[in-house]
């Protein structure tokens, strides 16, 4: 099984080895890390790996290609690994994706303290360089974009783009719309002992309830995903209390400083900020807010799913992170990047009827471009454009 040890921790009078499981997929000179949130295990991320390789096959058992076998451990790895765009590796995409510390199959340190998204951004990076990967494409869903968030700041050279799905800011932002089937929910939550009662709570935080009531074929969406997230949780057993707590004490100590995001919004990548706008447990306008501070790296993608917004809208969020993947290998600017229309809302709002400045018409995507910085990403009325390309 493929392990990667990212550093040690006191348990008792005795020190432990912190392991990551991990699992890679697809191979390719495009590396992506996929980074699960809260109680998540890298299975999670199905519908991405699936989307962006084309299987669900594991790559870990393959024998290492030519070009990679290095004979000189992560270090030599690191110096022999094609970066993004060499040809070495070929066109496909490679995936890694781990179980964050204190879920599944990687080590639960017993105290929170050992938990943090610093910490476990270090894990990321130490992940990283076992495997041999100088840059990747970080993709992070809800605590894993937050840890995603400390690792751009962290290392901004070691990131080809970023992703953040259904974030927030941590801390107070991570309490969700207090209202009657909130705190329901959270009762429940707390309650549950088994997988049954899990799953249960499961569905109704992570899904809308009209997706939830589509029917397939002769049952509906929520009886198929009911029996799979009861199996899931069986085969990976419940997350223990230390687990549970440790990763809860690394959302509500996030916090991104001023210079923080100033260091990923000038380190020269691109950002995509998606989230369902129906996300009862990380608001949509925590991510709204992140997306402008970002500005003019990032583009926030809005769409119709809550917060498992990757499984309710696989296809939608698989194109958003693959026109992220384009983006970047054609070094689209930051500004050109985050004017495209798919924003939505605020200071990124659609702006659909503005197409014919980019159409055919490159003064006109200059004007875009030049009218996007002044306003500092807030779009102004077609009116004003048309006053602005009649001077």
């Amino acid at each position: 099984m493929p392990y990667c040890e990212v550093g040690r921790y006191a348990d008792g009078d005795k020190w432990e080895d912190v392991r990551l499981f991990y699992r890679r997929y697809g191979r390719g000179a495009t590396k992506v890390l996929l980074i699960i949130g809260l109680a998540g295990t890298h299975d999670s991320w199905g519908p991405q790996i699936k989307g962006l390789t084309g299987s669900l096959e594991p790559a870990d058992d393959e024998p290492p290609r030519p070009d990679e076998e290095t004979g000189a451990g992560a270090a030599g790895a690191a110096e022999a690994a094609p970066s993004e765009g060499d040809d070495a590796g070929g066109d496909g995409i490679e995936v890694c994706c781990f179980d964050n510390r204190g879920v599944g199959r990687s080590s639960i340190p017993t105290n929170k303290s050992y938990y943090s998204t610093a910490i476990m951004a270090k894990d990321a990076l130490a992940l990283m360089d076992h495997l041999g990967w100088k840059k990747a494409h970080v993709f992070g869903h809800s605590m894993g974009a937050m840890i995603s968030c400390k690792l751009a700041a962290i290392a901004p050279h070691r990131l080809c783009s970023l992703a953040l799905l259904n974030v927030t800011g941590g801390g107070f932002q991570c309490f969700p719309k207090v209202d009657g089937q909130m705190l329901s929910l959270a009762f429940r939550f707390l309650r549950a002992k088994t997988p049954e009662e899990r799953a249960l709570v499961d569905l109704e935080t992570h899904y809308t309830k009209e997706y939830l009531e589509e029917t397939v074929g002769s049952c509906t969406r929520r009886m198929i995903l009911y029996q799979e997230y009861v199996k899931g949780i069986s085969s990976t057993g419940m997350q223990s209390n230390c687990g549970f707590e440790g990763q809860i004490n690394a959302c509500w100590t996030h916090n991104m400083t001023t210079k923080e995001l100033d260091t990923i919004r000038s380190a020269g990548f691109l950002i995509s900020v998606i989230h369902g706008r129906y996300d009862i447990i990380a608001q949509l306008c925590h991510a709204k807010r992140l997306a402008e501070r970002l500005l003019p790296a990032a583009r926030m993608v809005e769409l119709h799913g809550a917060h498992l917004v990757s499984h309710e809208r696989p296809d939608e969020v698989n194109n958003a992170l693959m026109d992220l993947i384009k983006a970047t290998k054609y070094a689209m600017k930051p500004e050109v990047w985050s004017a495209q229309p798919d924003n939505v809302s605020g200071k990124l709002k659609k702006a659909k009827r503005l197409r014919f400045l980019l159409k055919d018409n490159c003064s006109g995507a200059h004007l875009l471009c030049c009218i996007f910085i002044r306003n500092r990403g807030t779009y102004i009325r077609e009116t004003d454009y048309r006053h602005d390309a009649n001077r």
